[in-house]
């Protein structure tokens, strides 16, 4: 998820240490999270209220892109450390394809700023410039590798400014694939002893569909290939673009979210098609009754929840949660990251690019509104604020 999002990039340093855990690597020990696997295990279809979306708990914590405020984003590394620090989700991957047809996990379908093709001389000359949803684009694009060349490189922190730790992982970890993906949940779902869920996004569908690479019918075919395509797959299906849900609708019965960005944006989509609206008019009690008709819920920035001032910092709730829940929708806004550059500025603490503000205050703002879940950089926080939230604390850093 994210191009839509804006990723703040400044410079600075120091570091407080991490909130609520401390952490020994993907795969290791995670101490200090007091009831991170009580609330995990609730992810399963034993969660207590039916299967599918019904058995998870509420508010969900989904890992963004895996544990990406530790680990560099869309790897195994940083999606097994979402689940080690008890993520209830992991949204592993963003699905974009390559020459050869096969989907794998990027924030983009640009990889200058997420692996080290850089660094490869024999890929010099495939940096060019794209037009990507309106917006020149100068980089190296997996449209133009094979799977074979893509696994030859390896993925970087993508804002090092913000979270210069992570860069020790770099070169660490390939680039996966969307079955691989798939084969992962599996294998994790049984060393875990509970159902792992995932989160996929695909990514720029209309540009993609236009190379003749569609995304959706490769989704579908894996989801069936590896049974995952019912109502009740742990595997939630999403998109910025409203026509992709509605394709994959018709493919798939898996769970499906809309993805809306700021309120006077366009899905791309619907810029393809001269369709005028905007998420304005998809977040009315019309819009988001015609969602309804083809998916399970909405993924809003957490701006359309709670809007903020000219001053970025957060004003009162709008009736978002309260519509979509008429209709039957779930929502699952995006995203919180811990750092003070994403940060509304009274929940900052102090002026370093890569210091922790007061974080928890931001999800109890964000909890209250009634939201079924949320996405978060740093999933082991997002734990400990829900736990804060449920027994009724606020914890004032």
């Amino acid at each position: 998820m994210g191009t839509q999002e804006s990723d703040e990039q400044v410079r600075g340093t120091g570091r407080r240490a991490v909130l609520g855990a401390a952490v020994l690597g993907a795969g290791g020990a995670v101490l200090g999270l007091p009831g991170a696997a009580g609330a995990a295990a609730g992810g399963g279809a034993a969660g207590g209220r039916g299967g599918g979306l019904k058995s998870l708990p509420v508010p969900t914590v989904i890992g963004h892109r895996g544990a990406s405020g530790y680990r560099p984003e869309h790897t195994f590394g940083s999606y097994e450390l979402a689940l080690d620090l008890g993520a209830h989700i992991v949204e592993a991957g963003d699905l974009v394809p390559t020459r050869d047809g096969h989907l794998v996990c990027r924030h983009e379908p640009e990889i200058g700023g997420t692996t080290d093709v850089a660094d490869h001389p024999e890929f010099a000359d495939r940096r060019t410039t794209k037009t990507l949803d309106g917006v020149p684009t100068t980089g190296w694009f997996t449209e133009d590798f094979t799977l074979a060349e893509l696994k030859r490189l390896r993925a970087v922190e993508r804002i090092p400014a913000n979270r210069p730790h992570s860069t020790l992982y770099n070169g660490r970890w390939e680039i996966p694939t969307f079955e691989e993906v798939l084969k992962w949940q599996d294998e994790q779902t049984r060393r875990r002893g509970r159902q792992v869920w995932i989160y996929p996004e695909t990514k720029h569908p209309t540009y993609f569909r236009k190379l003749g690479l569609g995304l959706e019918e490769r989704v579908a075919k894996l989801l069936r290939k590896y049974g995952k395509d019912g109502k009740n797959s742990p595997v939630i299906v999403q998109s910025f673009e409203p026509s992709s849900v509605q394709r994959l609708n018709k493919l798939v019965d898996n769970p499906l979210v809309v993805l809306l960005s700021g309120v006077n944006t366009r899905p791309w989509d619907f810029v393809e098609v001269g369709d005028p609206r905007t998420v304005a008019d998809l977040v009315t009690k019309e819009g988001l009754r015609e969602i309804a008709s083809y998916a399970q819920g909405i993924g809003p920035t957490v701006d359309l929840v709670v809007p903020k001032d000219t001053n970025g910092d957060l004003t009162e709730p709008s009736t978002l949660v309260r519509d979509a829940h008429a209709v039957g929708l779930i929502l699952h806004p995006y995203t919180v990251r811990n750092e003070n550059p994403f940060l509304p500025p009274k929940f900052r603490r102090g002026t370093a690019a890569d210091g922790y503000g007061d974080v928890f205050g931001v999800f109890q703002a964000y909890f209250a509104t009634g939201i079924d879940g949320i996405f978060t950089d740093n999933p082991d926080t997002g734990l400990l604020a829900r736990e804060d939230f449920l027994g009724g604390r606020h914890v004032n850093r």
